[in-house]
């Protein structure tokens, strides 16, 4: 190749790329998963205690991944809690049926201290922010079926923030002391 055609390649704007990938695979939960998707059903959001380091992990995973020990203490949590980080997300994805902007964040529930990711909504996306506080939205209960999509979004509280050095420890809403 030329170095005029190398030149003129390298200076081309790539503003995406279009990779369809296509994985269909069955999940068969294990006993932590599977409980606290039932759980879920009912509009009941819990976590396992890790009986060493005390850090309560959502969804359960069955054991503690610091120590290696079993999860087996369930905890139930509160709806609220709070933005761990967050990323405003512009770009469509193929295939996903949610349509940008969009918030998509890892939380930490209340009772909880490692995070989750859902989707932040009924905000101004650009206000966002680490520390915020935030409660589930709920399907209606008819629709609820074994999945964390029984949670719409969660939506911004009218709520002090939790200080950065605060999210993810205990106690989990850092408005204590």
């Amino acid at each position: 190749m030329s170095k005029d055609k190398a030149k003129s390649a390298a200076d081309d704007v790539i503003t995406g790329i279009e990779a369809p990938i296509y994985l269909k695979y069955n999940f068969t939960a294990g006993r932590a998963p599977a409980r606290f998707l039932s759980q879920v059903k009912k509009g009941i959001l819990t976590g396992q205690r890790c009986p060493k380091c005390q850090q309560v992990y959502v969804p359960p995973r069955g054991s503690c991944a610091a120590c290696g020990v079993p999860t087996e203490e369930e905890v139930r949590l509160s709806n609220k809690a709070t933005v761990q980080s967050f990323t405003i997300v512009s770009i469509p994805i193929p295939g996903n049926p949610l349509q940008p902007p969009l918030v998509v964040a890892n939380l930490v529930a209340d009772g909880a201290n490692i995070s989750f990711i859902h989707l932040i909504s009924e905000c101004v996306n650009e206000e966002v922010h680490i520390g915020q506080r935030v409660e589930a939205v709920w399907k209606p209960e008819e629709e609820w079926g074994y999945a964390m999509d029984n949670i719409l979004y969660f939506k911004p509280l009218d709520e002090p923030d939790v200080p950065v050095e605060k999210i993810g420890k205990l106690p989990v809403t850092g408005l204590e002391g």
